[in-house]
């Protein structure tokens, strides 16, 4: 049975920082492109970023260029997001997915997906 196991949400204070981490076991990690999406209360569930099975590229939601970054370490199976600047709309439960493609992460058709991870930012 796959596993992916998100960790690292909280409550943060606008403004501050988090880092989520994705740990990923019983499949060939690295052959999958990773993501994260988040869902907050009343919404949709929308893509944040996305990263390709090697690492080589990755791709980000409007609202979260230029401070969230996503990145990968296909020797320990693990994706991470690094926050930046959060705001209280960043308030939402992330989770973490692994698809064959970055069309199927654009697509909202993951393969696998993680139980999620709270992350509060308010003061």
């Amino acid at each position: 049975q796959v596993h992916l196991v998100e960790s690292g949400g909280g409550l943060v204070q606008p403004g501050g920082s988090l880092r989520l981490s994705c740990a990923a076991s019983r499949f060939t990690f690295s052959s999958y492109a990773m993501s994260w999406y988040r869902q907050a209360p009343g919404k949709e569930r929308e893509l944040v970023a996305a990263i390709t099975a090697a690492g080589g590229s990755s791709n980000y939601a409007e609202s979260m260029k230029g401070r969230f970054t996503i990145s990968r370490d296909n020797d320990k199976n693990t994706v991470d997001l690094q926050m930046n600047r959060l705001k209280p709309e960043d308030t939402a439960v992330y989770y973490c997915a692994a698809a064959k493609s970055l069309h199927d992460i654009v697509v909202g058709t993951p393969e696998y997906w993680g139980q999620g991870t709270q992350v509060t930012v308010s003061s």
